[in-house]
């Protein structure tokens, strides 16, 4: 999730709005579905399917990379589709935000070093259940007239558990939070990092991003997708540049930092256990973290994931297992060492308060003050590449909620005009009721999706077994591609609705 950590405003010695009072108590039942219920739910899902699939994070873990760097030529004519790689940009670029700079700053001040492992952990069973709801994604997709593909828990939902109702529920929830509150939190992190380094005003960074926006999200999801396969990729591979240029020059306190790590992570030494102390702050808050950041099981990214053209929905649940990959391990680890590397951050004498500066502070430290500008880009690229993402999720289950009639389909200008409004408020308000309220219409939303991909596992099970013996039969030379034909197809639960998968498809799902 990359919803920034929001900082309070200067208390007030007046009573608390009725806003004041709703903010507190969603802050309470977000902070309880996260902390005590959602996140030790999607470890356990993040297990199961880690069993069921045979580990198939590790076990396939190069067949993902080779899918990954074979995958931008794998639509068959770019101007009627999406290709792969786009698809797995456009979730790379909801999925990598400020959350991945402010928030792992908070879970190592909050939870200490150890918080990294724990970030790591879940990463490593959420590729799985990424890998699952992506493949269900593709599975389940329908034609749009405009030569791409639509899909994603609202879809699954009706076309594999049979209720429109639900996955109306679903679209409507995600609509809300990525079409609004999350659009509106990206503006504002660009626009506070602004005014923070230029002294920006908040009204010019509303009037720049609304020229910047308006122009890529009222030409629909294509340009978007093109957008976001130059900026979401350049930007990860930036910091991470950034972060081994600052390992280079502290190389020597590379042991150091990793004894935090492991040390923090199992309570063997206090002097790493964070504001919040101890073995489980470390795991709760590195869980949570690497939850939000990465997002898997929360039915986000197979909105993107379904848009994909592509001969096998395995490959695409491959891609987008590899972008959980991406988001934490890299990314996320990236920060960490910025932190941990430049000497800045000292367990025992950190602040809460200074959690949405570490980051900036250490790569200052490392680097030098000049780095402040390309810190501000860093944010300001990560913040633009998510706000892009989170338009595609909401324009896609607004297809849903409005399908195409007639071979014709719908314009969204209604909603392309909210995503606007979204990022001029966001660049000027105080956010906090809307961030929280958010987070809890996340939390219903993983919820939902939790429900529907444990139901329909089965599919993507049997979508596995059908491209590992296609994938033996092109090895041992008996077939020249791997290509995903669903009716009669002996590995799956029974016959897939609609005409995406047949044989003689027009492109069948390429």
């Amino acid at each position: 999730m990359t919803a920034p950590v929001l900082l309070n405003a200067a208390a007030s010695d007046a009573a608390p709005s009725i806003i004041d009072v709703a903010t507190d108590r969603l802050s309470l039942v977000s902070d309880y579905l996260y902390g005590s219920f959602l996140a030790w739910v999607l470890i356990a899902v993040g297990l199961y399917f880690t069993v069921r699939t045979r580990f198939v994070q590790v076990r396939l873990f190069g067949a993902m990379l080779r899918t990954v760097f074979t995958s931008r030529s794998s639509a068959k004519h770019h101007d009627e589709g999406i290709s792969s790689f786009q698809a797995f940009a456009i979730g790379l670029a909801s999925r990598i935000g400020t959350g991945n700079i402010i928030g792992v700053a908070v879970a190592i001040t909050m939870g200490g070093p150890g918080a990294v492992f724990w970030m790591w952990l879940v990463a490593t069973v959420g590729m799985a259940t990424g890998f699952i709801e992506s493949t269900l994604a593709q599975l389940f997709k329908v034609r749009h007239p405009d030569g791409t593909f639509r899909g994603g828990p609202a879809y699954y939902i009706e076309r594999g558990l049979g209720s429109r109702t639900w996955g109306a529920v679903f679209a409507v929830v995600i609509t809300f939070v990525f079409g609004f509150a999350y659009e509106a939190t990206q503006s504002y992190a660009i626009s506070s990092s602004l005014q923070d380094t230029f002294n920006l005003s908040p009204w010019a960074s509303a009037a720049l991003l609304v020229a910047l926006t308006g122009p890529v999200v009222f030409r629909g999801i294509k340009p978007v997708a093109r957008v976001a396969e130059v900026i979401a990729p350049v930007m990860a591979l930036v910091y991470a540049g950034m972060a081994l240029l600052i390992l280079a020059l502290n190389i020597g306190a590379v042991p150091v930092a990793l004894t935090q790590i492991i040390q923090g992570a199992f309570g063997l030494n206090q002097a790493f256990a964070g504001l919040s102390g101890g073995l489980y702050a470390a795991a709760i808050n590195g869980i949570k973290r690497g939850l939000f950041s990465n997002e898997a099981g929360q039915g986000s990214v197979p909105n993107a994931a379904a848009t994909a053209t592509t001969s096998h929905p395995v490959k695409q649940g491959f891609i987008q297992s590899m972008g959980v990959f991406v988001d934490t391990i890299i990314v996320c680890t990236a920060t960490a060492l910025i932190i941990l590397l430049s000497g800045v951050y000292e367990p025992s004498t950190a602040v809460e308060g200074a959690a949405a500066t570490l980051t900036s502070t250490s790569v200052a430290s490392a680097l030098g003050g000049w780095t402040k500008y390309l810190m501000t880009a860093v944010i300001f690229v990560f913040a633009y590449s998510s706000l892009l993402g989170n338009y595609t999720y909401a324009e896609i289950n607004m297809d849903f909620l409005r399908p195409a009639r007639d071979g014709k389909a719908k314009p969204h200008y209604g909603l392309r005009s909210i995503i606007l409004v979204a990022t001029a408020v966001g660049a000027v308000a105080s956010l906090e009721f809307v961030i929280n309220l958010s987070d809890v219409a996340m939390g219903v939303m993983a919820v939902i999706n939790i429900v529907a991909i444990l139901a329909l596992g089965t599919w993507a099970f049997g979508a596995l077994r059908d491209w590992e013996s296609q994938n033996r039969a092109l090895t041992a030379g008996e077939i020249d591609h791997i290509r995903f034909v669903a009716p009669g197809n002996p590995h799956l639960p029974g016959e897939l609705p609609g005409d995406v998968w047949t044989a003689d498809a027009e492109h069948s799902g390429r």
